[in-house]
């Protein structure tokens, strides 16, 4: 080639590769632009530019991305392997320096000088060689990537320039590095560069050989402490100690990391985990600290689900699972929203009250799937030792956390929904009051610290929706009670046991009985007279035996007489469930002196509750039958005055009560009655009786009367009017003062009725009392 001219030559990038002159070198082109330069140079002479990208990632260098100074090479093979790339087989020939780039599309075309190397003193240039060759030798004794061999490749180069490429071409250097030998063209300069280069890279080995030599020696340790702690297994296993307290109290900690508690609970998880440690394996302490460890890795302390807080869909599954109970739904409801607006309201305390089977339990269940929570349920009924709800001291032998502990256990996070069932079943004895032991649980304001006797750490309960269950009230204590939102759960009219056992019970018993619909079907005529007179209660669980009963006769049925459809009508069920159980109250046929009929609620609903007066020559005895409750006594007395002293306006006898012995009885003696309620109703019935107007048969009344005549509110009316719907009364007399509760009683059954709304007796009578016979 010709020094003094420039030449017009293809450039091939290179990423992370420095070609230098008197190398021989496989590469593998594949980037578009590479390949049409290695087309071009192989149409023309076979030479080709290579230099190398100062940045090794792009994938697309411009002019500016590569080092000016490369080396010319001639390609000596190429071949095109299968996925497209160029393999290609290239000598280094000179240095060379880039003038220009002349196009930069479809390749780089450049024009370049070759750059030739300038020699020193040739002593000088002769010492640099032997110090190089030497201290290369000393770099393949303690390098692991070069040998013998490759000593041998580099000694006997009598070249100096030769030799500087043929060593750095051996060297795991800095491409910066490789780039700079490569510019050097004073041979001098470039020997004593790699030099001090190769002084680096030994004491770099040198390093990486002392820290290689401190790891194997602490892998060495190691190993003698797995070899020791074996031995120690061994020893441990031939004297009866199992697998001894090494590997448990690796496990143990390995528990404790996983855990995530707070760092204080950690703390303290560690120090009796060093005291199990120390302590021998046969002393009592062992295993009394071990359980204590055990209970506080498997306790929840930071796990907890996400709420779904989707309105629409908590609202659709609660009513998916249970017909009615609306006043319950919209308060979970309204505690969705509450938290999805705030993301920081505390857990609510629900109390559900009501009568067995109205579904307080499945309910509370059926909330917790709506918000995404987990459920857990604690019964408290027949629960007299306070130890069972705050746990046991670990002194005492046996001893483990109460149930409210537990309960979080097997939640497994620390935001469940915990039910805490009958909890006015909670009794005390000498063994402490477990109620008082609660207090702490369903306080706000305190559970996010509560104390349990055998944790002894402060646990948050804050984040647990607690639901309590009860079926009365009134066993439940005061301050309990104040802590707890209550929800009156009063039972399930007709109409909504009706849709209950449509959409829920017959399906369940279906599945549950191996019948599909097509098989039996059950008529709305049957479903009603089983509710009315084969069940007599609040809720659905009896009725709920009774479809179940008959879907095992039509089982039966079915796979003995191969029928393949029963139809159960209203006048089939006789047939297969006998004679009716109850019955219910009806409205008079005709007009009755002395006998009025009352609404009465009662734990299994609304009833219709007939009272007479009998009148018969006395001394003015008042006699009270029909098992009547202290507060009905009251009542029948506070009427019994009322009549006395209002005998001139209601054109009664004024020595009545001296001629005659009244005698008020409510039919049904077996039956316990009780209840403020009945009040106008006696004094109507007594008041016919003396007047001798007949009570209109069409009309019953609910209400407590005061000495003065006025009219009281009552509660259930709700219950009382589908139990006079379902009588066939018309006309209902109810307090004024309950015209609040109308809005609660279905709209179909508040078609068909005439609500007369009161505050005085004198009205009652007005509207129930005909005129003399």
């Amino acid at each position: 080639m010709d020094n003094d001219k420039k030449t017009e030559i293809p450039l091939l990038p290179l990423r992370g590769v420095v070609v230098y002159p008197a190398m021989v070198m496989h590469l593998d082109v594949g980037r578009e632009k590479s390949v049409k330069a290695l087309e071009q140079a192989m149409m023309d002479d076979h030479h080709i530019l290579l230099a190398t990208q100062s940045e090794t990632s792009l994938d697309h260098p411009s002019k500016d991305d590569i080092y000016l100074t490369g080396t010319v090479a001639h390609i000596k093979q190429m071949v095109k392997l299968p996925n497209g790339t160029r393999r290609i087989l290239v000598e280094g020939l000179k240095r060379a320096e880039v003038q220009s780039f002349e196009n930069e599309d479809p390749y780089f075309s450049v024009t370049y000088e070759e750059l030739e190397e300038e020699h020193g003193d040739g002593v000088e240039e002769q010492a640099l060689m032997r110090m190089l060759i030497d201290d290369f030798h000393e770099f393949t004794k303690i390098s692991k990537k070069l040998n013998q061999d490759t000593y041998n490749t580099v000694k006997d180069i009598t070249e100096p320039g030769h030799l500087t490429d043929m060593v750095s071409s051996h060297l795991s250097l800095k491409i910066q590095h490789k780039q700079r030998i490569l510019e050097i063209v004073y041979v001098p300069e470039r020997l004593d560069y790699i030099m001090h280069l190769i002084k680096n890279e030994k004491e770099v080995l040198s390093m990486e050989k002392k820290l290689g030599q401190r790891v194997k020696r602490s892998m060495e340790r190691t190993q003698r402490e797995y070899y020791l702690r074996e031995q120690l297994k061994a020893i441990q296993k031939e004297l009866g100690e199992r697998d001894g307290k090494t590997g448990e109290v690796a496990e143990l900690k390995d528990q404790i990391d996983q855990a995530n508690m707070p760092e204080r609970i950690e703390n303290v998880a560690l120090k009796e985990l060093d005291r199990y440690e120390k302590v021998p394996q046969t002393s009592a302490e062992s295993s009394v600290i071990r359980n204590y460890i055990e209970w506080l890795v498997s306790i929840p302390w930071t796990k907890e689900t996400t709420d779904n807080l989707d309105i629409n869909r908590a609202e659709r599954i609660l009513n998916e699972d249970h017909y009615g109970l609306d006043k319950v739904k919209e308060r979970v409801l309204e505690y969705l929203s509450v938290q999805k607006l705030t993301q920081s309201i505390k857990g609510p305390i629900l109390c559900l009250v009501g009568p067995p089977g109205v579904g307080k339990t499945s309910l509370a269940k059926s909330i917790a799937r709506a918000i995404n929570r987990n459920f857990v349920r604690m019964s408290l009924g027949g629960v007299r030792d306070e130890a069972e709800i705050r746990g046991h001291r670990r002194t005492y032998v046996g001893a483990m956390p109460g149930r409210i502990i537990q309960g979080m256990k097997k939640a497994e996070t620390i935001n469940p929904v915990f039910l805490l069932d009958e909890i006015d079943k909670m009794a005390s004895d000498f063994r402490g009051d477990p109620s008082s032991a609660m207090l702490e649980v369903l306080d706000p304001e305190q559970n996010h610290t509560y104390s349990d006797h055998f944790i002894e750490e402060p646990y948050d309960l804050s984040k647990v929706m607690f639901i309590a269950t009860a079926n009365n009230l009134a066993t439940i204590p005061g301050p309990l009670l104040d802590r707890m939102e209550v929800i009156s759960i009063a039972g399930y009219t007709e109409v909504e046991k009706l849709h209950i056992s449509k959409e829920h019970l017959i399906q369940k018993q279906l599945k549950e009985n191996g019948l599909t619909k097509g098989q039996l079907q059950i008529r709305d005529d049957a479903i009603l007279k089983l509710i009315r007179m084969y069940t007599r209660e609040a809720g659905v669980r009896n009725l709920e035996r009774q479809f179940a009963s008959l879907c095992r006769k039509a089982a039966k049925i079915i796979v003995s007489e191969k029928q393949k459809r029963v139809v159960i009508t209203e006048k089939r069920l006789e047939d297969l469930l006998g004679k009716p159980r109850f019955r219910y109250g009806q409205a008079e046929k005709d007009h009755q002196t002395g006998a009025a009929t009352g609404l009465a609620y009662t734990q299994a609903g609304g009833d219709t509750l007939s009272i007479e007066i009998s009148l018969a020559k006395g001394k003015g005895k008042l006699t009270l039958t029909g098992k009547l409750g202290d507060v009905m006594k009251e009542s029948a007395e506070a009427a019994f005055s009322y009549v006395r002293s209002r005998t001139e306006e209601l054109n009664i006898d004024s020595d009545f009560y001296e001629k005659y012995d009244v005698h008020i009885h409510v039919p049904e003696g077996a039956t316990p009655k009780d209840g403020p309620s009945a009040g106008i109703t006696i004094a109507t019935a007594l008041v016919s009786a003396l007047t001798n107007r007949p009570v209109r048969k069409e009309v019953g009344m609910t209400g407590e009367i005061t000495l003065r005549g006025r009219v009281l509110p009552i509660g259930g009316l709700k219950e009382k009017s589908l139990s006079a719907h379902r009588a066939g009364l018309t006309t209902i007399i109810i307090p004024k003062e309950n015209d609040k509760d109308l809005e609660d009683i279905p709209e179909s059954v508040r078609d068909d009725l005439t609500f007369i709304k009161v505050n005085h007796l004198d009205q009652v009578l007005e509207h129930a009392l005909l005129e003399e016979n």
